[in-house]
């Protein structure tokens, strides 16, 4: 295949890309800053791209946006989120659209904060909607992918839930603490953590870009979501400490808002693949014990 990348310099892409390239195929990233061999500029902010270079690709893969979890949300920080991702998507999907050899299938980046905090509610894709900032966002980000949908290219959404890996993303922030033995729940413990390996994360992408009957929302979840409390407590045992220090919810909020604090933290989505799994999807690491012994393995 060759495969045109957004996002192609963050945590997923960089691995995407890699696993591509090492199978045989032809990988494009399609970037904001300057050009190097095997990469197109674009400018979702201007809303400009060079619409010719997009001809020929049989797969793209559509991962940009703005980090979620880096910065506080102030309205300045929530606009950039939404923006990185609804406009870009939305420019993205048009010139795709409009082109005289359009790909077959388009992988749109998504996200499982579409469900909100449902506490212990079992989703599947067939799950309504939820309430907050990110499932208003993941909602619209879907939504501007839409003129690819109407082109007749096959669009799938990634509903991505935490990524884990030792190089980047929640992970990588979260083990210098508990490698001391400071690690603990964040407030009750009892909310969800729907996750999936970074390993798991590119073979599904390549997976459902290789199954026709894959369209619409896909969770990319692990079969397997733990509560907070679980999460920490196989986390401690992986780097061989202890995971007692709890994080008080009033901590979160003067330290991340009661926003940010609500949706990303204390908040959680109980998800399952089921799309992955009936599409025949086997997963590397379906536990979360499984999952931070390969990661930490590295």
């Amino acid at each position: 295949m060759r495969v045109l990348v957004s996002g192609s310099h963050g945590l997923i892409g960089r691995a995407l890309a890699t696993k591509l390239t090492d199978s045989g195929h032809v990988v494009v990233g399609l970037v904001r800053g300057p050009v190097q061999a095997g990469e197109v500029r674009w400018d979702p902010a201007a809303g400009t791209m060079d619409a010719s270079a997009l001809e020929g690709f049989d797969a793209v893969v559509h991962l940009a946006g703005a980090p979620i979890g880096e910065h506080r949300w102030d309205e300045k920080q929530k606009d950039t989120i939404r923006r990185s991702r609804v406009e870009a998507t939305a420019l993205l999907a048009r010139t795709l659209a409009e082109l005289a050899h359009p790909p077959v299938v388009m992988a749109s980046g998504s996200a499982v904060g579409f469900y909100g905090d449902r506490g212990d509610e079992v989703l599947t894709e067939s799950s309504a909607r939820g309430q907050g900032f990110l499932a208003d966002v993941v909602a619209d980000w879907e939504s501007a992918a839409q003129p690819a949908v109407a082109a007749g290219i096959r669009v799938a959404f990634v509903r991505t839930g935490v990524v884990l890996a030792d190089q980047g993303g929640a992970l990588a922030r979260m083990l210098p603490i508990f490698k001391v033995g400071i690690g603990g729940r964040l407030g009750s413990g009892r909310q969800y953590f729907s996750w999936i390996s970074l390993a798991d994360e590119v073979a599904a992408i390549i997976h459902l870009l290789q199954s026709a009957d894959l369209v619409g929302p896909v969770n990319l979840t692990a079969p397997n979501p733990v509560t907070n409390s679980a999460f920490t407590a196989a986390l401690g045992r992986a780097v061989h400490r202890p995971a007692f220090m709890p994080v008080p919810t009033i901590g979160l909020n003067l330290a991340f808002g009661a926003e940010m604090t609500a949706e990303m933290l204390i908040g959680g989505q109980r998800v399952e693949p089921a799309a992955l799994l009936a599409s025949g999807f086997k997963f590397s690491h379906p536990t979360i014990d499984e999952a931070l012994r390969s990661v930490l393995a590295r």
